[in-house]
This record gives structure tokens, C-alpha cells and sequence, in this order.
């Protein structure tokens, strides 16, 4: 691994009580003293001055004991700031109780994601993987000048010193001091060189691999936890935006003469999406959206139907893509083996539908923007806020708040709901704050969308049953297509998101190929929980197990001999067929037919494998009854937090599986809420075991790999209970009939 550095960029930080004022100088060779604030009122006693001691941009110990970690990734529900927490206090050795987390500001100088470059930004199931060593070298840092401060205060040797649970030891003086009682004499210590950091081996973990109390759980049960909701700025107005009801339709006209009507309305003013509202609160703003009255330009609106669309798919789908992987000869395979399959699968549209729909607050004052939200893609949204106000991104500063879920969908490369807000903003010139609201009915019909798609393949046995070629198709629209990640994620026209999961399948086949048509349409598609494994695991875990039953093989003992060259693949599968019994027969209830699947996938660097279980009853209605997951993701820092990211994907996947579609009709969306774009109740929720795959090795996602096995190994468990191949998401109970 290349040498991670910390830059210490604010090594010092001195705050007066009461007054709140920060106060920091830089000297040469990173030094800095402390410095007297000037009273507040001529003639009143000073203040006395509290120290902060931060050894880099991670890490800030106060004279309270207090030890704050700074965290550049957002928290939507995943578990980012007790992981990251977790690392540095790993290597301060700090007592878990005196960790506090709060969230980075927008700084890709100081905050980037390290897998993605000069970018700052959560996404990808990377906070994790992208941090592990640069989150502890942080802490090893504060834990190296909290020991050199004790060691000059009692003029004892550095080594002989020992922290333990936040308390900095000499034993043979039976010397001691908090992190609290050191912090001021150790920001007057020199930070340590690289070289002279050693980060812990595995074997003397504290807190990695354990499970350590979440650190958001006590906020958002007491209510503490900000969110965009809880933002109040003085003289701030609540903001609705009445958009087309068809993509690329605009306003023609509007009156709004009904809107200003209501009491507490304050403003009526177009912005590119539509006409925003802004009232004193969310419920007027609704009611004088609802009071306005509108007529669109549909002159250039999208006006087709999902059928519509899935025809051209199904057309484009008979002649050959853009390659996308290419291994001996597919087709030529194919026309001379003993036996052939081949099979089709349609995925529908869908929405995140994340609990807390996008919302955003800005102020405006001068050449300045400030932003308050569940901030997901902090450099995108400064570069695309400062092109649109004509100001520095720099200038543009994100305070990053707690998300309720996204999903995805707060990392728009186009920042479309952030743009929003700051449109209104401008619109009344910045006169006050803006709160922008996206209602549930908003976020289904006007937002972004996991792409529509169409797959078919083609499989090839030779006289022995062996698989000899494979030949898998996509077709569907680009995420990254006219963003600014079009660079460094498409290749000759292939979107790689598009093909992920497709275009790396393990199994060994010695003829395979992968092609893509990437049509253009002006639906608006986005990164959607595990991205583009959310549809080819399914194609392609489906298919090995037709191409199991072809073959007369079990589907464990094909998918064993086709990976192994896989050894994590491997692993997961024999824990995962143990821990469920693969093999043995299920309990048989009166009428009800029974039957398990299987399915394994990798993404975001992590395997994870499933067995699903299900029982189907005469009128082909069915439930998923017991999930059996296992996973391995290099080192679990936080097991409990591992285990809840795979069942909340278990979870979010059987929603996407069961129910979730995303439909057009001439145009316009036809779901808006809950009740028609359904998702897993609680009580449908399977019981489900997740068991991890011991690992020393460096951590990888676990925000999305969950997600992707889930719905082929039900549909495998259906196959095995009914006989009846099910290939178009979501599963439906009537073809099981």
C-alpha cells in the first residue's frame, strides 16, 4: 500500500470560552503558541482560555477529555461515523466514551476520498476502505504527542509511557493524566514523522473487530441529531417547487395570484424546474403550491410509455453492442454445442425512496453561499453551486448534516436538488435563508431513477454437461454519461457501472462475451444502491442455476467448480451451504410447497453469498421465510454494524425484489407514494443469520454488497419449490401459478 500522509494543515486550535471564537496561527515548521483573545467589553475580566489540542484534521482533544474525530464521510444510516470513530480511537487508545463525532466541512484538499482522488464524497461502500489507515494514523499521531507531552512534564523516557483506555501511564513514577490534562502541552509538541508511527497488528485490537455502541444512536433517540429538518435560521422561509409533470416540459405561464392569497405565503418565483413557492412553513408552502395554477410547454416533453421504451430495448437487444468483455470465441461456441439456453430478464425503474426525501437550506450573503444538508458529494455540489452563482467554489461552504437514508440519491453529479434550493435563493436575492422540501410524492415522480433494463443471454454446454460460452447483452441508459465522471468511468462508450457484475463474472467460462447498447433517453437515472449489480447479479446468478439444472448439477456444486480461482467466492459459499443445510430437505407444511436458493456476488470488493428459503402456497403466493448470509469483507471493524448493513440490504433488496417498480404512461411517472410504490413491511421481513468471514485483511464495503444476492437466490428458491423459472423483477405471484 503507498504511504498514507496526514497533512496537518490546522495543527492548533484555541477557542475562548463564552466568546466562541476561534483563534489559530500558523508558524514555520508547524508550531504554534497560544494567544490571548481581547476582552469582549472594555473593562470586563477575560475569559480564561481553553485549549483544543488537534494534531491534524481528524482528530481534536479538549481540555475537557473531550476527543472529537472529524468525520468526511456522511452518516444516512450506515454506521460511517462509529467505524470511522472506531479507527482512531483503535490507535489513541482513548476510553470509547469520551469519543465524539461531528462532520467535516466541504475541503477536498483535506477531506477527499482516497479511492476516488481529488474528490470529497461518500459513495460506493468506500468510507471505510478508502479511511482504515488514514483514520488510524490519525489517531496514532494524537496518541504520539499526548506520550511525548507526559514524557517532557515528567521527564521520563517516551517509552517507557503506556495509554490505556484514555489515561497516559508512567509506572515505575506511578505517574498519570487524562488526554485532557496533556492536551495543552501536547500542541506544543512537534508532530511525528511517518516513520515514527506503528500502527497496531491485528492481534492487540481494542476496539477493531469488536462492538462498540453506535455513535448516532444516542443523538437520534434523544433527539440532538441535526438534520436538515432541525435547521432554523433567522427570518427563514420554508420552499415547495411545482415541477412539469413530464420530463422536459417548462412552464409556459403561471398565475400565482392564488398562491400570494394564503396567509403566510411570502414569495411566487420561477426557477429552471418550475415555480417555488416560499412560505413560513412547510404546510402553507404546500398549500400555496397547490393554489398555483400553471401551464406547461410540452413541446419538447418526454411523452413515451415504459411498454414503449422496453420495445426499443427488446429491438436493439438482436444485433450486437460495444463490447464490454471478450474471451475466445462466444458465438461460434455457441453454434456448435450440444446444448443451448437462453433467457431474458426485465428490470423495471426505481426510485431510492429514502425516509427522508431530498431537502436542502442556503443562505446567501454577498459572493458567499452556505448550505445545511445530509451532504453526500461535497465537491461536486461546490463546483456545480459555484459555476451557477459565478463564485469560487471555495466559497460555497457545506455543513454536513445527518441523512435519513439516500441511498445514493444525495450524491447527484448534477446536484440537481441542491441547485434547486440555491435557484430559489437567488431568485429573491438572497433577501433570506431558504429551506427546500421535497415531498414524498416529489422525490417519486420529479427525482432520479435506477436505470431501466434488459438483459439476454446465451449459454453453451458441451456433450458433458461443461459450460463452454457465454453470451450476456445489457441494454439500458448511462448513469455517468454527460457528468463529470464521464472521464474516468467510461471507456469506448461503455459506462462501467453499467456493467458491473456483467462484464467481471468469476465463473470460468473459456468463451464469453459481454456487449452493451447504452440508449439515450431523458429520464433521469442515478447510482441506485449497488448500482449496476443490482440487476446483473440477478441475471447472472439466475442463469448459472439454469444452466445447473441443464446440466444436471446441483447449483452449489456447479458454481464450485467454476470458481476456483475464487477462493473468497469459495469461502462464503461453503460457510453460508453449512450454516443453512444445504442439501437437506426442508420441513414440509400442509400444502405449501418449499424450496431454497442460492446466489454469490462481488462489488465494492466484497463477497458476499445468500440462501434463501421460501414457501409458496396453491394460488402461487409466497413468502421468503429464512435468509442465510455470509460475507466477507477483509476486517469487520464494527461486526454488529456489518451484520445490520446486510440485513437492512437483505431488507431493502427483497423490497426492489417483491414489489418496487417505477412506471411511465405517456411520460409521466405513475407512482407517488408508499401506497402504490410499496415497499418490505416489518412483518415480511425473513429472519436472517449473517455470519462474517474471519479476515486480517483490509476492510471493503459493506453499505450495497448486500443487496444483490438477495433477489436471484429467491428467485432460485422458487424455481426449486414450483418448478417455474421467474426472470423479470419484480417476482410476480401469478407466474408462479
Amino acid at each position: 500500500m503507498s504511504e498514507i500522509k496526514i497533512v496537518n494543515e490546522s495543527r492548533r486550535r484555541f477557542l475562548q470560552a463564552g466568546a466562541g471564537l476561534t483563534l489559530a496561527i500558523y508558524l514555520p515548521g508547524g508550531y504554534a503558541a497560544p494567544v490571548e483573545a481581547t476582552p469582549g467589553k472594555a473593562g470586563s475580566a477575560a475569559p480564561a482560555t481553553v485549549i483544543e489540542f488537534e494534531p491534524n484534521a481528524f482528530v481534536r482533544i479538549g481540555e475537557d477529555n473531550t476527543v472529537t474525530v472529524i468525520a468526511k464521510h456522511l452518516e444516512m444510516g450506515q454506521g460511517t461515523y462509529t467505524g470511522l470513530a472506531t479507527l482512531v480511537a483503535e490507535e489513541l487508545d482513548a476510553a470509547w466514551p469520551q469519543i465524539k463525532v461531528e462532520g467535516a466541512p466541504a475541503n477536498a484538499r483535506r477531506y477527499n476520498n482516497l479511492l476516488w482522488g481529488p474528490m470529497q464524497g461518500t459513495g460506493g461502500s468506500t468510507a471505510m476502505a478508502n479511511s482504515f489507515e488514514q483514520m488510524r494514523r490519525a489517531g496514532a499521531a494524537a496518541r504520539f504527542m499526548l506520550v511525548a507531552a507526559a514524557a517532557a512534564e515528567w521527564s521520563v523516557p517516551a517509552k517507557e509511557i503506556t495509554v490505556k483506555n484514555g489515561i497516559v501511564s508512567h509506572a515505575a513514577s506511578n505517574r498519570k493524566a487524562s488526554f485532557g490534562e496533556l492536551s495543552a502541552k501536547a500542541a506544543m509538541q512537534a508532530a511525528p514523522q511517518p516513520e515514527d508511527i506503528t500502527l497496531k497488528e491485528p492481534k492487540d485490537f481494542v476496539y477493531i473487530g469488536k462492538q462498540s455502541p453506535r455513535q448516532d444512536s444516542k443523538p437520534k433517540i434523544n433527539g440532538s441529531a441535526q438534520f436538515t429538518s432541525d435547521v432554523k435560521l433567522p427570518g427563514m422561509l420554508t420552499a415547495l417547487v411545482a415541477r412539469a409533470p413530464r420530463f422536459g416540459a417548462t412552464v409556459k405561464s403561471f398565475d400565482a395570484s392564488g398562491a400570494k392569497a394564503i396567509v403566510g405565503v411570502h414569495d411566487v418565483v420561477a426557477i429552471p424546474n418550475g415555480v417555488a413557492v416560499l412560505a413560513k412553513d412547510f404546510w402553507t408552502a404546500k398549500q400555496g403550491r397547490d393554489a398555483l395554477k400553471i401551464e406547461w410547454d410540452e413541446s419538447k416533453a418526454f411523452k413515451l410509455n415504459s411498454s414503449d421504451m422496453l420495445a426499443h430495448y427488446k429491438t436493439l437487444a438482436r444485433s450486437p453492442g460495444a463490447v464490454a468483455r471478450k474471451a475466445g470465441d462466444a458465438e461460434k461456441t455457441l453454434g456448435r454445442a450440444a446444448k443451448r439456453l437462453e433467457a431474458a430478464f426485465e428490470f423495471p425503474y426505481l426510485a431510492h425512496a429514502a425516509m427522508e426525501p431530498m431537502d436542502c437550506v442556503v443562505k446567501l450573503t454577498g459572493d458567499q453561499c452556505e448550505i445545511w444538508n445530509g451532504e453526500q458529494s461535497q465537491t461536486s455540489d461546490q463546483m456545480n453551486v459555484g459555476k451557477l452563482l459565478g463564485i469560487p467554489p471555495e466559497n460555497v461552504k457545506i455543513n454536513m448534516l445527518y441523512a435519513g437514508g439516500s441511498f445514493g440519491r444525495r450524491a447527484n453529479p448534477h446536484s440537481d436538488y441542491v441547485l434547486e434550493a440555491v435557484q430559489i435563493a437567488k431568485a429573491i436575492k438572497g433577501r433570506v435563508p431558504v429551506k427546500m422540501i421535497w415531498t414524498r410524492e416529489d422525490d417519486l415522480r420529479a427525482g432520479q431513477y435506477r436505470p431501466m433494463f434488459y438483459h439476454t443471454l446465451r449459454a453453451g454446454l458441451d456433450a458433458s454437461g461443461n459450460l463452454v460460452a457465454w453470451q450476456h447483452r445489457l441494454v439500458g441508459q448511462s448513469i455517468i454519461a454527460g457528468t463529470a465522471f464521464e472521464g474516468g468511468m467510461m471507456k469506448d462508450g461503455i459506462d462501467i457501472t453499467s456493467v458491473e457484475g456483467a462484464a467481471n463474472l468469476p465463473y470460468a467460462v473459456p468463451n464469453l462475451l459481454v456487449d452493451l447498447h447504452t440508449p439515450k433517453y431523458p429520464v433521469p437515472v442515478q447510482w441506485w444502491r449497488s448500482v449496476g449489480s443490482t440487476h446483473t447479479a440477478f441475471s447472472t446468478e439466475v442463469f448459472i442455476d439454469e444452466v445447473a439444472h441443464a446440466a444436471g448439477k446441483d447449483p452449489l456444486e456447479l458454481r464450485r467448480s467454476l470458481l476456483k480461482k475464487h477462493p473468497r467466492h469459495l469461502a462464503v459459499l461453503e460457510l453460508a451451504a453449512n450454516k443453512a443445510g444445504w442439501g437437506k430437505p426442508l420441513a414440509a407444511k400442509d400444502g405449501v410447497r418449499r424450496g431454497r436458493g442460492i446466489a454469490v456476488h462481488e462489488s465494492f470488493g466484497t463477497v458476499v453469498a445468500q440462501i434463501a428459503e421460501v414457501s409458496v402456497k396453491a394460488d402461487g403466493s409466497f413468502k421468503v421465510d429464512r435468509v442465510v448470509c455470509t460475507v466477507d469483507c477483509g476486517i469487520a471493524i464494527n461486526p454488529s454494524i456489518v451484520r445490520a448493513q446486510m440485513e437492512g440490504g437483505i431488507g431493502f433488496g427483497l423490497s426492489a425484489a417483491l414489489y418496487s417498480a417505477v412506471t411511465l404512461k405517456e411520460g409521466q411517472v405513475e407512482q407517488s407514494n408508499f401506497h402504490d410504490y410499496p415497499l418490505l413491511r416489518m412483518s415480511e421481513m425473513p429472519q436472517v443469520e449473517v455470519h462474517i468471514i474471519p479476515s486480517s485483511a483490509n476492510p471493503s464495503g459493506v453499505g450495497e454488497p448486500g443487496v444483490p444476492p438477495i433477489a436471484p437466490a429467491v428467485a432460485n428458491a422458487l424455481f426449486a419449490a414450483t418448478g417455474k423459472r421467474l426472470r423479470n423483477l419484480p417476482l410476480q405471484a401469478k407466474d408462479l401459478v
